[in-house]
């Protein structure tokens, strides 16, 4: 008998610490056998939920559904998957859809996606916007929705201001929880939660953890989101970025006392971003075993 779906807004509500991780699926084409490692690691450390990635364009959505289908029916962890729709037709979305109902999945990301080089929208007549993507999908089945949120601004966005407007259509839509971008500054976080209150944006927010093991991160990180490195950080950066197994001890320590902060200051639901390194979340599961194992806070 199939089991009643997990929905993860139920999860972010329980009053527990969730600590979720999130990973991207390997390229089309590819043997999935060390994806199917990394799962195996990171289930391990009995992550709340777990999160698959959806390529560029739509690239690897099968890979998405069948390592989404994985983690949630092979090791019993539920399992979000991504869905972008900036290149992808309504066909597409209605067949993958279709096929995480089949698995049993009903948490479902939607993002608009990265536009292409050119800035045209490839699917005129189809989805253009998340929240247009949002309020098909709740529409369509019995789907836990989430969406993504900027902290610091989107980096289409002309202001703050704009930003927390469009995050609003998207609650409106149906969205039922957001997660953030990465940030290294809870201070900035913590204002966002004050100015997504102010527009009555009532929803669950995740607040998204990258742990920065490596110098070559942070130029890439900065570049595509247009996150800020607070003071604290760089000098770590500077310190350590010569010593690689020293940087990667300082970036988990980092993302650790991060962590606890938002904890401590009443924010509970975390997700890591792991960038498919099984090793850094473990490590950082570790130094939080007691606070997030399953205490209400």
């Amino acid at each position: 008998m199939e089991k009643d779906p997990v929905k993860i807004v139920d999860l972010l509500k329980s009053g527990k610490v969730v600590f979720s991780c999130e990973l991207f699926p390997p390229k089309a084409g590819t043997h999935l056998d060390h994806a199917k490692t990394i799962v195996e690691k990171i289930a391990a450390i009995n992550p709340t939920f777990m999160s698959v990635t959806y390529g560029a364009g739509g690239g690897t959505v099968a890979r998405t559904v069948e390592i989404a289908d994985m983690i949630q029916n092979q090791y019993q962890v539920p399992s979000l998957a991504h869905l972008t729709c900036v290149s992808s037709s309504k066909e597409v979305i209605t067949h993958t859809l279709d096929k995480l109902l089949d698995k049993n999945i009903h948490n479902v990301l939607a993002l608009r996606g990265d536009l292409p080089k050119d800035q045209q929208f490839p699917n005129q007549n189809e989805f253009r916007y998340a929240s247009e993507l949002i309020e098909f999908i709740k529409t369509y089945g019995d789907f836990c929705i989430g969406g993504a949120c900027y902290p610091e601004g989107h980096v289409d966005s002309k202001n703050k201001e704009k930003d927390i407007k469009y995050l609003k259509l998207k609650a409106d839509a149906g969205c039922d929880f957001f997660t953030t971008q990465m940030f290294f500054d809870n201070h900035i976080f913590y204002n966002f939660l004050y100015r997504t209150l102010s527009k009555g944006i009532q929803v669950p927010i995740v607040a998204g953890i990258m742990p920065v093991v490596n110098s070559n991160q942070i130029e890439r990180i900065c570049a595509l989101s247009g996150t800020n490195l607070p003071p604290r950080f760089k000098a770590i950066v500077d310190k350590f970025s010569d010593n690689p197994d020293a940087m990667k001890q300082a970036g988990i320590a980092y993302a650790t006392e991060q962590i606890i902060d938002l904890i401590a200051n009443g924010v509970n639901c975390i997700h890591l971003y792991t960038m498919n390194q099984p090793d850094i979340a473990s490590s950082i599961a570790s130094n939080l075993s007691d606070i997030i194992a399953g205490k209400k806070v």
